[in-house]
Formats: structure tokens, C-alpha cells, sequence
């Protein structure tokens, strides 16, 4: 049953990291403890991985942030390309769960 429920996470993550960022600039750790507090993390070790490849398909963006309490931190945000598509993909999104509801209903 973990297995299942590991991969139907896995599935919605890229969409909830991207909807995550859309909201505001944040650190990669700051998205791990969000995901955390809505039990969707997986492994805090995919995550690091899945925003380097959301930054080559051009989805995200970043720049660093110094600070003389930590080291410097990287700061992700959405590219205006990505921001344009959201609203696609929130469309997507809301059929996809309609479509599972109405399954489920019968």
C-alpha cells in the first residue's frame, strides 16, 4: 500500500512544487518543510534533483541570497513562460480530479 501511495505523490509533485514557488520566491528547504506538513513529501532527496530539472525545461529560475547568519541560499522562482502556463496546468489539474471524483462516486 506504501508503494501506491508513494507514487500518487510523486505524481502531484512537480505541479505542487511549481504552485509552491508561483505563490512566492523560497528556498528549497522552505518547500521541503511545506511538504512536509501536508505529508507529500516523498524523500527530501528527490526534491533537490526535481528543481534542477524544472530549471533546465526552463520552468524555474533562481539567484542567491547572502547573509552573514547563513550561508548563501538559492531562491527559486517561476519563469514568466511558467507563470503564462499555470493556468493550464490548474485547469488540468481540476479535470483530473473531477474525472477521479466522478469514478469514484460510481
Amino acid at each position: 500500500m506504501e508503494k501506491i501511495s508513494t507514487q500518487m505523490r510523486k505524481g502531484i509533485l512537480e505541479y505542487i512544487i511549481l504552485w509552491i514557488i508561483s505563490k512566492w520566491d523560497i528556498y528549497w528547504a522552505e518547500i521541503i518543510e511545506i511538504l512536509k506538513w501536508w505529508d507529500l513529501i516523498v524523500a527530501e532527496g528527490t526534491i533537490y534533483p526535481l528543481l534542477s530539472r524544472l530549471k533546465t525545461d526552463n520552468l524555474i529560475t533562481y539567484y542567491w541570497i547572502e547573509s552573514d547568519s547563513w550561508h548563501p541560499r538559492k531562491y527559486y522562482n517561476l519563469t514568466q513562460e511558467w507563470k503564462d502556463s499555470l493556468i493550464l496546468m490548474e485547469k488540468s489539474w481540476i479535470d483530473i480530479k473531477w474525472s477521479i471524483q466522478k469514478i469514484l462516486n460510481k
